[in-house]
């Protein structure tokens, strides 16, 4: 028992570093991308980078959560073996469909997004959905004997893969003079050429998955499909929430800003615009999540031994590290929002409705964080009501609002239908508030920390653009002089108050060397 924890916590620790690289290259690649083509460009990719992201979310942490799960429940490698390969029949059979979905109905999506043209990129990205059987049992595999490599490797090569390509075809269309929907198709084909690298990591698995011979019997494939439409779909559902809403995006804003009143052409530069929030805030929730990630594997351990104590503390590190970081890099960016705009996009345009659009990083971490820790309780009905009102509420606001005030309704939309499914997991759940926040003044701590780190930022933003141009180049410089700053600010402060525990910090990456900087500070003492 002690050696597989032990094993549970070095896998977490190497799957951990290698999800934050992949988020990473998978956020930061669309800021050259759209410098290279165009607010129109973007527009095109993002119409339907939703349908891949959801793809790519099933299969990198979805499936395989679920088929882990599954795999650890069996006695031994036989059954685990057997049970892996009924459960990638199914997923074969329902990728199939999603495949036929997407090529046979790709007119009609693209329709229904405003845009006939559309419809090479949807098929374009259809065929990664045929890998889908493969990466997700595969990592599944791994993941439930608590071998966590070949699923870290595999998704820092998909993802490396797939970044290279996209920016090789955005500089050869540019070069060529591609039309935007000819550069789309390519660069959405990239998440194919990605997956078949990542399915190299698996060879092994599926030539011994598919050359042996059962003998025995487990789970009967009318169970598994069961499991895998309740338990394994909702899984699947609780990690693409974020995606889920960018889709009702896609199928809403351009038609509902032709009803504003803008042309289809201005329509689509305004969504390309706006879809700038994208990269910004997968950053700040790659940044939020990762500081508390290795305190996931506590929270099975607690429950196994039964240590509800153990088990409070720790669910309550994880949302307090999550969303004090996350608050953090949400008012920084909110703070610096009209220089970032310049710096990474060219132009300051949006930047209320990108701003509005960014305080769903703190929303979706809080959300992520209670994911975690009632889904390690088995807890899914909350969850699952919030997801419902969360996307009801999305959908209703963006036909409503959209066409009433413009795009910034959307942004509005996003907020409030996170805040929605916010309120309903934590009244609802069986975790409540106070158990996780303890009674040490933590939200009014964090309050006032983040007040002042980013009233000093914009300040000194102010301050800087008096003293320097408006090029792109000096906002450049204000950004590099102020983060700094705001981060010094903020984690002074956050020990000045004690914001955090010593546990805590010691859960962070770099924990040891913060302890050092708390005892220097305090004197030795």
């Amino acid at each position: 028992m002690k050696n597989n924890f032990g094993n549970v916590m070095k896998g977490a620790i190497i799957l951990s570093g290698a999800s934050f690289i992949a988020k990473i290259l998978s956020a930061m690649y669309r800021i050259p991308f759209e410098n290279m083509v165009g607010n129109l460009g973007f527009y095109v990719y993002q119409q339907v980078y939703p349908i891949y992201a959801i793809g790519m979310t099933f299969s990198l942490s979805g499936f395989p959560v679920f088929i882990s799960k599954i795999i650890a429940e069996q006695d031994d490698m036989e059954s685990k073996y057997q049970i892996s390969k009924r459960i990638f029949n199914v997923l074969v059979v329902l990728t199939i469909l999603c495949f036929l979905f997407l090529q046979l109905g790709s007119t009609q999506i693209a329709e229904a997004m405003g845009d006939i043209k559309l419809e090479v990129i949807i098929r374009s990205v259809s065929w990664m959905f045929l890998l889908m059987p493969f990466l997700s049992v595969g990592r599944g595999f791994y993941q439930g004997i608590f071998n966590m490599t070949p699923t870290a490797v595999s998704q820092v090569y998909e993802q490396l893969i797939r970044v290279i390509v996209i920016i090789g075809v955005a500089w050869y269309a540019v070069r060529h003079h591609w039309s935007i929907y000819k550069m789309g198709a390519w660069a959405m084909f990239s998440s194919t050429l990605g997956g078949l690298v990542a399915l190299l990591c698996f060879v092994g698995i599926f030539i011994r998955l598919f050359s042996r011979k059962y003998h025995k019997h487990s789970i009967n494939y009318r169970d598994l499909v069961k499991r895998l439409m309740t338990e394994g779909i909702m899984i699947c559902l609780f990690t693409a929430l974020m995606v889920l809403l960018q889709l009702i995006d896609s199928f809403t804003i351009k038609n509902n800003l032709e009803i504003y009143g803008l042309s289809s052409i201005k329509a689509s530069n305004i969504k390309g615009i706006y879809d700038r929030a994208q990269p910004l805030i997968q950053l700040g929730l790659v940044i939020g999540v990762s500081f508390s990630s290795t305190l996931l594997p506590s929270l099975t351990a607690a429950i196994e031994k039964k240590e509800k104590t153990i088990f409070e503390n720790t669910a309550s590190s994880i949302l307090r590290i999550s969303l004090g970081i996350a608050s953090a890099a949400t008012v920084g960016l909110l703070a610096l929002l009209p220089e970032v705009n310049k710096l990474l996009f060219g132009d300051s345009e949006l930047s209320l409705v990108i701003g509005i659009y960014l305080l769903g990083i703190i929303l979706m971490t809080v959300i992520n964080s209670y994911s975690s820790i009632l889904q390690s309780i088995d807890e899914y009905k909350v969850l699952l009501i919030g997801l419902g009102v969360a996307f009801l509420t999305k959908y209703i606001l963006n036909s409503y609002l959209i066409g009433k005030v413009g795009i910034i309704g959307a942004s509005i939309a996003t907020t409030a239908s996170l805040l929605l499914a916010t309120i309903i997991i934590i009244l609802f759940s069986s975790i409540k508030l106070e158990i996780l926040f303890r009674s040490d003044g933590y939200v009014l701590k964090l309050l006032l920390i983040s007040c002042i780190m980013g009233i000093v930022v914009k300040g000194l933003s102010i301050l800087l653009g008096y003293l320097l141009e408006s090029s792109r180049l000096d906002v450049g410089i204000i950004s590099v002089i102020c983060i700094p700053v705001g981060v010094f600010i903020f984690g002074i402060l956050a020990i000045k108050f004690n914001l955090f525990t010593k546990e805590e910090y010691m859960a962070m990456p770099g924990g040891n060397k913060i302890i050092k900087i708390i005892d220097k500070l305090n004197g030795g003492r």
